[in-house]
């Protein structure tokens, strides 16, 4: 066994593939994977940044701002996750008016 640590995520498998990265202080980001380091430094090619609410800063709206080819860095990135296979639901946990 070596002192080398393994990885959590395998990031291999999601190169030239759409990602949904979402990196602290609320910025979300789409787009293509071109590469990436141990460190989890992420390269999006034709990324698009969803932009926060002025009212609620942790809540992003509809409108959308072109960036093209990104540098994400790894100290930065909280979540990383495709983009194929995923679809927005009504949250189950909300409480219908009235009850």
């Amino acid at each position: 066994m070596s002192g080398r640590k393994e990885t959590v995520l395998d990031l291999a498998k999601f190169v030239d593939k759409g990602v949904q990265v979402k990196l602290t202080g609320g910025r979300q980001v789409t787009g293509t994977l071109k590469g990436y380091d141990p460190l989890l430094n992420l390269v999006l090619d034709e990324a698009v940044e969803f932009l926060r609410d002025a009212d609620d800063p942790l809540k992003t709206t509809d409108q959308t701002r072109r960036l093209g080819l990104i540098v994400c860095r790894g100290t930065a990135v909280m979540l990383v996750s495709p983009t194929d296979g995923t679809d927005e639901i009504a949250n189950p946990f909300v409480q219908p008016d009235g009850a």
